[in-house]
């Protein structure tokens, strides 16, 4: 490594050894490069090609670093509201820390490294498929302003790895702020090492929130802090109609980024009740139930950080989840909207238009995009939208009459064009859509990443027009509708 290369560190490692396992990474066979990230890679001064040679060896663990410290994670969490005491990093590995050129530290985990003591009946491994998956839905989200975990790439092999069918084995280098997860205090604080549970508290403040560090009450501002900001995700979720598809404990940050993306989806038709996850039987995490499960896992941390906070004020935390959930949530809609000044009527108008998608389902995106689109093409694509576009247009009526109404701070009427050029910087063309995702992966699973890489590039300003991206802000077939994905990868 040159002088000028980037400087490692690993704070997790500095904890005692009830924190984690050191591993050392198992190679795959022939890794190549699927996707590198020039843009994030730059952000911490890595190249801006995919490296090769040494650097790409130490990146894809085929090749120990000086200043790499490989470890397992020790956690537990509720999968599917049943605890489950079996859990920690079962195929990936923290392998550093890495500090970005604004000096905040992220995570460098490698996913799909082998096996560990926490991986069960697992091998180890990440398939192709679900790497593609991750690879592009941490980017989507980033693009779409939501907080979320990213990644550096991702590289195929020649390893067969087994699931339903024989697929290629493939590592994802996932950049994260933090890898603690609510099922870390869990672990902690189901196995009784109260000691340990207060020193990760400790080093969570430490780490990502210092200013807490001086409040009368740190570990309760903290459960504050973490209340706030998962109320914030799912609101983000909820408005861009994001579908995480497995909020287990074990996949919920504690600072409220989205992470661990399994069986998501984005909306098509708009369907509130709407199950990504084939194997969600009962839909416990269907779509319209996200904001009720992110309130039982945070309770459960709650429960878990019961040693250090007292009852009361766990209790207050949690009841400012749904007003603040609320309050985010109505501006992300407002905004999406384009209905900044709060006007008596606009409760009635928010319930008819959440009524009319659920009766009517017609294509979430493609109506929110339409609907900001209105001052360049007319109310017709929005009505278009709808079977029955008598019910369509009684709404929009209402809602053009209510836009009328809208004005600025200097209370000035705001012109359509002003009113939408707002709107289509709130409600994007371009979202990941399962189908999509699936085209990428049959052309990347025959060794061509066209796809892959086209669609990382669209994704990273999903708000802009793109005039030769046309193809993929297209409705989605009928195959393409609705698709139920599974977990395993």
């Amino acid at each position: 490594m040159s002088k000028a290369s980037p400087c490692y560190s690993n704070r997790f490692a500095s904890l005692s050894n009830t924190f984690f396992t050191a591993v050392s990474p198992q190679p795959l066979e022939n890794t190549r490069w699927v996707s590198w990230n020039a843009s994030l890679a730059a952000q911490f001064g890595l190249p801006d090609q995919a490296p090769i040679g040494e650097l790409k060896q130490q990146l894809s663990g085929e090749l120990s670093h000086p200043q790499f410290m490989p470890l397992a994670m020790k956690y537990a969490g509720h999968q599917f509201g049943v605890y489950n005491p079996e859990l920690g990093d079962g195929r990936g590995l923290l392998l550093c820390e890495l500090k970005n050129k604004q000096g905040k530290i992220f995570d460098v985990h490698l996913k799909g490294a082998g096996l560990t003591p926490y991986s069960r009946m697992g091998d180890g491994r990440a398939v192709l498929r679900s790497t593609i998956r991750e690879y592009l839905c941490s980017e989507a989200m980033a693009g779409l302003g939501i907080a979320t975990t990213r990644a550096l790439g991702m590289l195929a092999s020649d390893s067969p790895v087994y699931r339903e069918k024989q697929e290629q084995g493939a590592l994802l280098l996932r950049m994260a702020e933090s890898h603690i997860r609510f099922g870390h205090f869990e672990h902690f604080f189901y196995t009784n090492q109260l000691s340990e549970l207060k020193l990760l508290a400790d080093k969570v403040i430490e780490w990502y929130w210092p200013e807490l560090a001086e409040a009368e009450q740190s570990y309760a501002a903290m459960f504050e802090q973490v209340v706030d900001n998962t109320a914030l995700m799912i609101a983000q979720w909820q408005a861009i109609g994001f579908c995480h598809g497995v909020m287990n404990t074990d996949n919920m940050s504690i600072l409220g980024q989205t992470f661990d993306y399994g069986p998501f989806a984005f909306l098509d038709d708009y369907d509130a009740s709407y199950i990504c996850n084939h194997s969600d039987y009962q839909g416990r995490y269907a779509f319209n139930q996200q904001p009720r499960i992110a309130l039982w896992n945070l309770s459960a941390l709650g429960h878990a950080l019961s040693p250090l906070i007292d009852k009361a004020q766990i209790e207050a935390a949690l009841a400012q989840f749904e007003p603040r959930l609320q309050q985010y949530y109505s501006q992300q809609m407002r905004a999406k909207l384009g209905l900044h000044n709060k006007l008596e009527q606009d409760g009635e108008l928010f319930v008819m238009l959440f009524d009319l998608l659920e009766q009517h389902k017609p294509d979430y995106t493609r109506f929110m995009r339409d609907l900001s689109n209105i001052d360049r093409h007319g109310s017709q694509p929005v009505i278009d939208l709808f079977i029955d576009r008598d019910a369509a247009k009684v709404w929009l009526d209402l809602y053009l009459a209510r836009c009328e109404l809208e004005v600025d701070e200097d209370e000035q009427i705001v012109t359509a064009a002003i009113r939408c050029e707002a709107m289509r910087a709130n409600n994007p063309k371009y979202v990941l859509r399962n189908y999509l995702l699936q085209l990428a992966i049959d052309k990347a699973e025959q060794g061509d990443y066209s796809d892959v890489e086209q669609l990382a590039r669209v994704l990273v300003t999903p708000f802009d027009e793109q005039p030769h991206m046309e193809e993929l802000a297209k409705l989605p077939p009928e195959w393409g509708k609705g698709m139920e994905i599974s977990c395993s990868s």
